[in-house]
């Protein structure tokens, strides 16, 4: 007996995991392509998210090591255990306070959990410098990704907790 063609790709599909980041700051979700950034909106550095920061700490959207970290601090990487590295970029101008305003509380090399602290934000000095808080949350090497299923734009997340992207590697 032979099985209809979509019976495959449906336990293909079973079969592959899928990994959640979890938000690494609390705002509003929004699509890459609302993001006015071309960089981001255009996903020259990856595909992902954007969330609209409400918070002052930003946390580890999932496990493993941070493989890269920004002198000014406005951005990090984590790269997970199966090789997808996972970029988190605070704000769309925040490069230009030169690290002012933000405080690492991990360094490169250092192993997180999902939920750790990762950095630290003056939400007030970043409001009055007139800071936009837009932060996306990308896979940089979305070529070992499979599948990548952003949250709905719009959300309110909350960080550490809500899940704001599935993918499958």
């Amino acid at each position: 007996m032979r099985l209809p063609c979509d019976f495959h790709e449906e336990a293909q599909r079973i079969m592959k995991k899928l990994h959640q980041l979890i938000a690494p700051v609390s705002g509003r979700t929004m699509a890459l392509g609302q993001v006015p950034d071309p960089i981001f909106s255009e996903k020259l550095t990856g595909d992902g998210i954007a969330i609209l920061a409400e918070s002052a700490v930003v946390v580890a959207p999932c496990d493993g090591e941070i493989t890269l970290f920004f002198e000014t601090n406005h951005a990090f990487a984590i790269t997970t255990k199966d090789g997808v590295q996972v970029l988190v970029h605070v704000g769309l101008d925040t490069i230009l306070m030169e690290g002012e305003g933000i405080t690492a509380l991990h360094k490169r090399g250092d192993h997180v959990k999902a939920g750790t602290p990762i950095l630290e934000l003056d939400l007030d000095f970043m409001k009055r410098r007139h800071i936009n808080l837009i932060s996306p949350v990308l896979i940089v090497n979305y070529d070992k990704v499979v599948e990548l299923h952003p949250h709905e734009s719009g959300d309110e997340v909350e960080a550490g907790e809500d899940c704001v992207l599935e993918y499958a590697v």
